[in-house]
């Protein structure tokens, strides 16, 4: 399946209630990881929060509880894809304290084309949310049902009577383009590994990087499933000829 064409700006994926408790955590867990599994399976449109549900072993009340909408939870998806993102690539960085401009960049292609290879859902929607398809509502607004347009019915925002006494969620906001989120944490990265400042040209110099990386991957993933060789290696040569001298 190609990658989800994705959307910038967008509705800031806030949760209805944030989690508190520990067994509330790992149920919000659960519910995002079988959204990632049935990604791999059905595709964006055909995902529901009745499936995402059943998968995880939870109530649909437990869904909507996080939830107000398939885009939302995808949004929170793609959200945890950035922060474990960002933390694989702090973790090579650090195991390799040495690494040259070319071996930090190095670093941040080669995580971001594993976790294309590995994480589910990850080829689908890694950090932005999904262009919203026809009909369907952008918002997460409570009680909204939009997502049953794409295959499941009955499904209601009702609460699961649980009682965790999880807090309200904060206020929605604004979330910016993905890959510029994505540049914003990489340029702190790179910047923090390599000892210069994290200055305006830096983060437009990443950006771009970011941006054309992007590009590029997708275009290696729809040449080949597992990333067409090839295509990767030019993606590495330009980010070296763009990228190291400003990181040098």
């Amino acid at each position: 399946m190609d990658p989800v064409p994705q959307t910038r700006p967008q509705t800031a994926p806030a949760l209805r209630r944030a989690p508190v408790q520990q067994r509330s955590a790992e149920r919000l867990a659960r519910i995002l990881d079988a959204c990632a599994v049935l990604l791999d399976e059905t595709g964006y449109e055909r995902l529901s929060t009745r499936a995402v549900a059943v998968r995880a072993g939870v109530p649909i009340g437990s869904v909507y509880r996080f939830f107000g909408n398939k885009r939302a939870m995808v949004a929170a998806l793609a959200l945890r894809n950035l922060d474990r993102y960002a933390e694989r690539v702090s973790e090579r960085l650090a195991a390799t304290p040495l690494l040259d401009a070319h071996g930090a960049i190095d670093g941040v292609l080669d995580e971001f084309i594993a976790m294309k290879r590995t994480v589910p859902g990850f080829a689908l929607v890694d950090f932005g949310v999904p262009a919203a398809l026809p009909g369907e509502a952008s918002d997460s607004s409570p009680g909204s049902t939009s997502d049953e347009a794409s295959g499941a019915e009955g499904d209601t925002a009702i609460g699961d009577g649980e009682g965790e006494g999880d807090g309200e969620g904060g206020s929605r906001g604004e979330v910016e383009d993905p890959n510029r989120l994505v540049a914003e944490r990489i340029c702190g990265l790179l910047a923090t590994h390599l000892g210069r400042p994290a200055d305006e040209e830096l983060h437009r110099k990443v950006l771009v990087g970011v941006e054309t990386a992007d590009a590029l991957v997708r275009l290696a993933f729809r040449a080949d499933p597992a990333g067409d060789p090839a295509l990767v290696d030019e993606t590495r040569l330009l980010l070296h000829a763009y990228l190291g001298p400003s990181l040098s």
